[in-house]
């Protein structure tokens, strides 16, 4: 009879916990994720992927209940696509989550460009990557240069500040007068009406374009600089504030995004938040070290006073202008916003281009 007994209560007790140890059984599903870019993960846009994004979303997803697990296949450091075609390779699904370099997107989204057209306006990168992550959020114009491609957005992307790094000290505006500067793209624009020439050019030529008196200096911020040694032939940097610049940002192919199950889509939109602040940490820590690095290495650092910046700033022509007639009333809601919230945070630009809209 004991043994009996004992045999009905070990079934009951193993019936009753059935549903339970099915639970725990039951594997999670999976959800296949291609996650790229066009840069090594070491670069300053990509590294908050692997090391902030991805085991962001694992945790997140564990610690909702483990009812879904992320398998990865990264194709990082441009495996399947080149720095050209970042916003294509996302849109058309070739990665499902990706770096988008907006600033190689003029023509397809030109909103996103907003601060190369508004230079000298907050040098803080960190400020920038809380704005855009914002703005993006609330402003249906910003929102749907993303969504129109196909696109969401996940985290802002930014650049430690522009300064001048040159072969001749700078102290004031006047100092760059018939001088040649490499200025690629919209950059170019922040030495009109200086008698500066902007010469084109990327990171990759500045040194050469340097050395070999193609130009005297290069409009570049700290942490692109400092690897390519850009500083051993133009040994001055003159802190001149143009600023942090919005660079692109971490997005998902929308339609991937759209098939997702609610919980991650929800897990998947925190770990970018998670992932903004974590390139921000990340821009600070590579921008500081390469100032170190490049001080020690004989780099003369000057800090332009604030009058000389602001005379800079008066004596560029509207450059915002042509930006603004370009994209009609969208872009003049963009850029009040973003001077907007740059001004909530008690920030006061060298000059308020939403005063000349």
């Amino acid at each position: 009879m004991k043994s009996s007994r004992r045999a009905f209560l070990a079934a009951s007790s193993a019936a009753l916990a059935a549903p339970f140890l099915n639970t725990r059984l039951i594997a999670a599903e999976t959800i296949n994720i291609q996650i790229g870019s066009s840069h090594p993960t070491n670069n300053i846009w990509v590294y908050a992927m692997q090391n902030a994004l991805q085991p962001a979303l694992e945790r997140l997803l564990a610690d909702a209940g483990g009812a879904y697990a992320v398998n990865w296949t990264e194709n990082y450091g441009g495996t399947l696509y080149k720095f050209k075609d970042t916003r294509t390779a996302v849109r058309d699904g070739i990665v499902d989550i990706g770096m988008v370099g907006t600033v190689w997107e003029g023509s397809a989204m030109p909103l996103q460009n907003v601060t190369y057209f508004t230079p000298f306006a907050n040098p803080d990168h960190n400020v920038v990557i809380d704005i855009f992550d914002k703005l993006t959020d609330e402003l249906p114009e910003l929102r749907e240069g993303w969504t129109s491609q196909n696109m969401v957005h996940l985290s802002s992307l930014v650049t430690d500040s522009y300064d001048v790094y040159s072969n001749f000290p700078i102290a004031s505006v006047e100092d760059i007068k018939n001088r040649r500067l490499n200025a690629p793209g919209t950059s170019a624009n922040w030495l009109s009406g200086t008698g500066c020439t902007p010469v084109n050019g990327a990171l990759t030529t500045y040194y050469t374009d340097i050395q070999t008196g193609v130009s005297e200096g290069a409009l570049s911020f700290a942490s692109g600089i400092q690897p390519t040694r850009v500083y051993e032939v133009a040994p001055h940097l003159t802190r001149v504030g143009f600023g942090s610049m919005y660079f692109g940002g971490i997005a998902v192919n929308k339609r991937f995004h759209d098939n997702l199950p609610a919980e991650v889509q929800t897990a998947l939109r925190e770990a970018g938040r998670i992932t903004s602040r974590s390139h921000g940490d990340y821009v600070t820590e590579r921008s500081t070290n390469a100032m170190t690095e490049m001080v020690a290495a004989g780099l003369q650092v000057t800090e332009m006073a604030q009058a000389e910046r602001e005379k800079w700033a008066a004596t560029l022509p509207n450059v915002a202008k042509p930006w603004l007639d370009a994209n009609g009333p969208a872009a003049a809601t963009v850029l009040k916003a973003y001077f907007g919230e740059l001004k909530a945070r008690g920030i006061t630009p060298a000059r308020d281009w939403s005063a000349e809209v």
